[in-house]
């Protein structure tokens, strides 16, 4: 089973801004759409943001105006751009491929987890 790959994550300080990248496991034109999500230590996994393959996103209200998603076919890959990083930003971030838009709403594919990448954001 091949799963898309995160990277991007790391340490950054309040204030300042990172960027995810998802690979994703194939070509990105064949994949329905693609997600963001993360989940902070004993917290459950959130989504954050979508793409559809149309270019259509979808934002968590909470991630409006910090947080934008963005893919890059020739790439394969999904970008998350965070920027006004918050100590509460700190969490796991995963990218989610091959899901579907409901009623606007993204539902994740069960089978299209990335293993993830860290994000800590100091004070």
């Amino acid at each position: 089973h091949v799963q898309p790959v995160e990277s991007g994550g790391g340490l950054a300080q309040a204030g300042g801004s990172l960027r995810l990248s998802c690979i994703a496991s194939r070509n990105i034109a064949s994949i329905n759409a693609v997600g963001w999500y993360r989940q902070p230590p004993g917290n459950q996994r959130e989504l954050l943001a979508a793409i559809s393959r149309s270019g259509t996103t979808k934002y968590a209200d909470s991630m409006k105006g910090r947080f934008i998603i963005s893919r890059d076919s020739a790439k394969n890959t999904v970008y998350l751009q965070m920027n006004d990083l918050r100590p509460e930003d700190t969490a796991v971030y995963y990218c989610n491929e091959g899901g579907t838009f409901v009623s606007g709403s993204y539902l994740p594919n069960v089978r299209g987890w990335g293993q993830g990448t860290q994000v800590t954001v100091s004070s």
